[in-house]
């Protein structure tokens, strides 16, 4: 009984404390308050007509810069909001043209579907969709990367893997692994791509030293 009756004293003790000090802080807000329109009135008291125009001129200069500011974000915030705001559902429709594409190469695959009319027949329904698809992503300012032959651009493209070639020069794409798309001028997705890479010259050279000497032999 003794431990409870200190254990509320304690609480009581903590909750005036709390209020003394809520209250030192609100007589501080409330004597700065009143200190700064002191000064503020023996200001005004000090300037002169003239000072006191320019003064409200500055103000009012000001507070039309700021509604100027303000009406500026709004019209971006709107314009983004209309250019932009189906990219999330832009995004998540990539996985359509992925799907009828992996479709597509599956059937082609397919040995007991080869060379028939029936393979012939899904091919082109599937054709029909994607170009349709295609279609209304243009309309909507969504359009594929064109990436083969280009260089690796990393804002653009993102390389999965390097090829040796020595015809191209070292950082062109050679293949294209996932096409990458673009809604207006932001990325939707970056391309998957392979990279030309120049042929290790030494590693070529030992294959060669190999072969004269199994020649030899």
């Amino acid at each position: 009984m003794e431990k409870e009756l200190d254990q509320k004293n304690q609480q009581n003790d903590t909750s005036t404390e709390k209020c003394q000090e809520t209250e030192s802080l609100q007589d501080e807000v409330s004597q700065k308050k009143y200190e700064d329109e002191k000064k503020n009135s023996e200001k005004n008291l000090e300037l002169t007509p003239d000072e006191k125009i320019q003064e409200l001129e500055d103000k009012l200069a000001r507070a039309f810069a700021e509604m100027e500011n303000q009406r500026r974000r709004f019209e971006k915030e709107k314009d983004d909001a209309f250019d932009y705001g189906g990219f999330l559902f832009a995004k998540e429709a990539l996985n359509i043209i992925d799907n009828l594409e992996r479709s597509k190469q599956a059937l082609e695959n397919d040995q007991n579907l080869k060379d028939t009319e029936a393979l012939k027949k899904a091919l082109e329904h599937l054709e029909i969709i994607h170009k349709d698809i295609i279609s209304i992503f243009l309309k909507n300012n969504i359009k594929s990367i064109d990436c083969l032959n280009k260089k690796l651009d990393p804002n653009l493209h993102q390389a999965m893997m390097e090829i040796e070639n020595n015809e191209k020069e070292a950082g062109t794409i050679i293949q294209e692994i996932q096409k990458g798309f673009m809604i207006k001028d932001r990325l939707l997705r970056p391309s998957l791509v392979g990279v030309s890479k120049k042929t290790d010259i030494t590693n070529e050279k030992d294959q060669q030293n190999k072969t004269k000497s199994l020649d030899k032999k």
